[in-house]
């Protein structure tokens, strides 16, 4: 076959229990051509099922074996992507260490997908369980999936624009994504644009009433508190009467009236000089002189405090209305702005902050028609770019994919790529449609609307093998890639599948011994019927019994002599 070289990604080992008709099956692969093989309704399909759900492919509930509690799918990865490593390790996963080799320890990494038949599906990578949206996000770089599915893209626009744009190089894919980054903006700043003008009136409406409002308060001024110290003042004079009448009851009880001496301060008097006598006719009793001092100055500074107060409470002449008024002024405001003054210059401090950005809007209107300008110019710049790019890439993809598919028994197929020009979209301003024509005197037409299901997958493969030249890391997983074609076209087709993995790891189920004779290993799906279960095993196929299974594909269930020769000379010419 060759040697193989820069390969990486590789689907080292797939377990597969209680999926459709496969009770429990290990893969080991490995780099190279692996083909599946196996009878019609054995199972070959739940292979490429299997690695579809490691994917993130939409589980479906029927396809769990009866009487199982769950059906359960991992898959092995070596020789990961520091990328993808580092999206792995973002999510909580981690890679497994595997035997070392040549000194060196490879890494692995392990994804595995349950589903149960009520329809409950989990998904674990690295170890860590992750939403099942998050799967193709994680790896679904590792592995391209082609089935019927990726025929019928093939036939879409889109999906030829994505080939040629793939075939065009690195520098197509970082001036996409530059096209893309602007293309965004452009629209962002659209949107925001149009919802500015949109509002114009609504927004001179708002600066209106914002206005209005703060001017309000600002003729008021109203003070932190304020509406709190005006209730507490109002309340305080309305009771002076009271107050002034206890102040000077007070001040009596201490110190006794103008008109006649006596109160507390006078009794005290007498007790000090009682207490004076005592501590000089008794030590003991000296400590009651100092206490009885300290009582006198209490109470001497008290009657103070209470005369001090009571002149304080002297009537204030028309004080009570000018609080009424104050008052007054400010509950207009509170009915409007907020319970409190306090919340009345908060709501204040907001409306001059959105006052101040409602009026900013038309220097940003003015803002975003500059900027739009700009960008608007260098997409014009950019889609040009991919344009000319994609037009240089064209001639040469399809030269090279007609060599393909003249080695594919199609030497008149003809293809060229038709570029449209368009509105500028997300991907320029392109429309890419891929033109096919089979046979001479044919003129070509859009591939979806002419090729047949046999040329589509040759097509397919062709285009793979041609892309397949690049470089990259992704294993290549085909499902009837065969379909519609047999005889030299399945030899030149199980050629061409050698031919890409000598670059990639390619997994192919099929039912045609001419593409099986290409394998670098071999794997069947047995059917096995015990009267009421049919269940499938996979079982690797020797080097040795692998003339004897290509030889059961072509000639049925009963192998002949014929059929066993001519299953030797496709393994003789493979090998060549």
């Amino acid at each position: 076959m060759g040697p193989r070289s820069g390969l990486a990604a590789v689907i080292t080992e797939l377990r597969i229990s209680d999926l459709g008709v496969i009770s429990d099956a290990v893969l080991a692969l490995h780099p190279g051509l692996t083909v599946v093989t196996g009878e019609t309704g054995a199972g070959k399909t739940m292979i490429v099922t299997s690695i579809d759900l490691l994917l993130g492919g939409r589980a479906d509930p029927k396809a769990v074996r009866t009487g199982a509690r769950r059906a359960v799918v991992e898959g092995r990865f070596s020789e990961i992507s520091a990328d993808t490593v580092r999206r792995v390790e973002e999510a909580g996963g981690e890679l497994d260490a595997a035997a070392e080799a040549d000194g060196e320890v490879d890494a692995e990494l392990l994804v595995a997908r349950q589903v149960t038949p009520g329809g409950r599906t989990r998904a674990f990578v690295g170890g860590a369980q992750v939403p099942i949206g998050r799967i193709e996000d994680l790896v679904g770089d590792l592995v391209t999936v082609h089935g019927q599915s990726e025929q019928v893209r093939l036939a879409g626009r889109d999906r030829q624009r994505e080939l040629l744009d793939r075939f065009a190089g690195v520098d197509q894919q970082v001036r996409l994504t530059t096209y893309r980054t602007c293309y965004d903006e452009l629209r962002a700043a659209q949107t925001e644009l149009d919802r500015l003008r949109t509002e114009a009136q609504e927004r001179a409406r708002e600066i209106d009433l914002l206005r209005f409002g703060l001017d309000e308060i600002e003729r008021a001024a109203p003070q932190p508190g304020e509406d709190v110290a005006l209730a507490e003042e109002a309340q305080r004079l309305q009771a002076s009467d009271d107050l002034r009448a206890d102040a000077a009851t007070a001040i009596v009880a201490l110190a006794g009236s103008d008109d006649e001496a006596g109160g507390a301060l006078a009794g005290l008097a007498q007790a000090r000089r009682a207490v004076e006598r005592l501590a000089a006719a008794d030590t003991e009793a000296k400590p009651f002189a100092g206490r009885v001092r300290e009582v006198g100055y209490l109470l001497t500074e008290l009657a103070g405090d209470l005369s001090s107060y009571l002149a304080g409470l002297e009537v204030q002449p028309g004080r009570l209305e000018q609080i009424a008024e104050r008052r007054f002024e400010l509950a207009g405001l509170l009915r409007k702005y907020g319970s409190s003054c306090d919340e009345v210059l908060a709501w204040s401090a907001r409306a001059a902050e959105r006052l101040a950005a409602l009026e900013l809007a038309d220097d940003r209107i003015g803002e975003l028609t500059e900027r739009i300008t700009v960008v608007q110019g260098r997409i014009e710049e950019l889609a040009g770019q991919l344009h000319s790019a994609r037009v240089a890439a064209a001639g040469e993809f399809v030269e090279r994919v007609r060599g393909e598919l003249a080695a594919l028994a199609m030497p008149h197929a003809r293809l060229q790529f038709e570029l449209t020009p368009v509105d500028l979209g997300p991907t320029g301003a392109d429309q890419v449609d891929l033109l096919f024509s089979a046979n001479p005197g044919s003129a070509p037409r859009s591939l979806g609307k002419v090729a047949s299901g046999g040329e589509m997958s040759r097509v397919r493969l062709a285009v793979e093998v041609v892309l397949a030249d690049g470089g990259g890391s992704v294993t290549f997983v085909f499902d009837e890639v065969d379909a519609g074609v047999g005889g030299a076209v399945a030899v030149e087709i199980g050629r061409r599948l050698a031919l890409l993995a000598r670059h990639r790891q390619v997994i192919v189920v099929t039912h045609l011994a001419q593409v099986a004779a290409f394998a670098d290993r071999h794997f069947a799906v047995v059917k096995s019927d015990d009267g009421q279960v049919t269940t499938s095993g996979v079982r690797e196929v020797a080097e040795r019994d692998r003339v004897v299974e290509l030889a059961r594909m072509m000639a049925g269930i009963e192998t002949t002599e014929s059929a066993l020769a001519h299953a030797g000379e496709l393994l003789e010419l493979a090998s060549r």
